[in-house]
């Protein structure tokens, strides 16, 4: 799985619709409206690497409302949690 973070400034009158607009995206598993140098932050997990450029450039770029992106590749995960196991099918058991 090729996991990217995606730095997205909108038109400021926009923001939320374009949040809720990138969640729905194939391809695109989460949308943070944060504070600092952008309105939004994406992360975009894809199987495959040439998928990126679709999500990202073919569909993040062309979102009415996303004015630029800044696109980050992770080549690596340091985690104290097994993304593994949270993003698989199912729950855990609960015992």
């Amino acid at each position: 799985m090729n996991t990217v973070i995606v730095h997205i400034d909108c038109a400021t009158d926009t923001i939320p619709e374009v949040a809720e607009a990138l969640a729905a995206l194939e391809g695109v598993s989460e949308v943070y409206s944060v504070a600092g140098g952008v309105d939004l932050i994406a992360i975009v997990r894809v199987p495959q690497f040439d998928d990126i450029a679709e999500v990202i450039a073919g569909q993040i770029s062309k979102t009415p409302g996303v004015v630029n992106t800044e696109t980050f590749v992770a080549f690596r995960a340091y985690s104290k949690h097994d993304l593994e196991d949270a993003f698989a099918i199912g729950l855990p058991d609960a015992d």
